[in-house]
């Protein structure tokens, strides 16, 4: 192998956030955000949401709304509006960059991999009902946020990747909170999760993983950065080059 051929660390399986990773569903929030705030002379700036991102539904509402005090609109007013434009503009998501051809090319290695994302499992079905011959890939190895059973906080508490590598893909990673032990050390090491909000990313890493940052690019415009070190930051998916990673390469075109 050439020197500098694998500089990151080998990983066996993979979790993948959704929203603004796998689909441009971040566009629609955007935009039906704006809708709403238009009609009181206002717009959600991109240092707005680059705070917004990332977070559980009604922490994300909250956040956005506390920039607007002069706004005469509740919290579950605007989460109403919100929901029932999203919905009619759900079916028209895409496929971002780069996805389908890392997921085919991990299913057809036998790469473990599972989605962990903070969309309701509701807006979930809506975002992918019309993407399934990419999402039905995954065969039902999804966590979603509002997963009750599962009793985990949403990110950037490390929750919910442990729970899809320990759940969905069998790893012996150890509980949520409290001691592990170095195999169940060695086997979050193994798990690379792709994010691109920085929440998700804090998460990944509390997570013990390592962790691929895809941003936005409008993120990198507003200097919007967080705490915790990524292990590799990409303009999109399809820079990613599997055999730094030590997974197999992808076939020659």
């Amino acid at each position: 192998m050439a020197q500098n051929a694998q500089p990151f660390p080998k990983i066996s399986y993979v979790l993948f956030d959704m929203d603004g990773l796998m689909i441009d569903s971040e566009r629609i929030y955007t935009d039906v955000t704006n809708e709403i705030l238009a009609k009181y002379g206002k717009e959600m700036s991109w240092e707005i949401k680059a705070g917004c991102m990332g977070k559980p539904e009604r922490a994300s509402a909250e956040y956005l709304l506390s920039f607007f005090p002069d706004v005469d609109l509740s919290l579950e007013d605007y989460l109403i509006q919100r929901n029932k434009l999203q919905d009619e503009r759900w079916p028209t998501t895409i496929l971002l960059p780069g996805v389908e051809k890392l997921v085919r090319h991990l299913k057809a290695n036998d790469i473990p991999m599972a989605i962990a994302t903070g969309s309701r499992r509701r807006n979930l079905e809506k975002k992918t009902a019309h993407l399934q011959d990419l999402f039905g890939l995954f065969e039902g190895k999804i966590v979603c946020s509002d997963d009750a059973h599962y009793k985990m906080k949403g990110k950037p508490a490390p929750d919910i990747f442990i729970i899809a590598a320990r759940e969905l893909l069998s790893r012996n990673v150890g509980p949520v909170e409290g001691a592990i032990t170095e195999d169940q050390g060695q086997e979050r090491c193994q798990g690379l999760v792709f994010e691109d909000g920085l929440p998700g990313v804090q998460a990944g890493k509390k997570a013990g993983m390592s962790v691929v940052w895809v941003p936005d690019h409008h993120l990198l415009e507003v200097g919007y950065s967080g705490g915790e070190k990524v292990d590799q930051v990409l303009g999109t998916l399809e820079d990613f080059v599997p055999e730094q990673w030590g997974l197999p390469p992808y076939a020659l075109e």
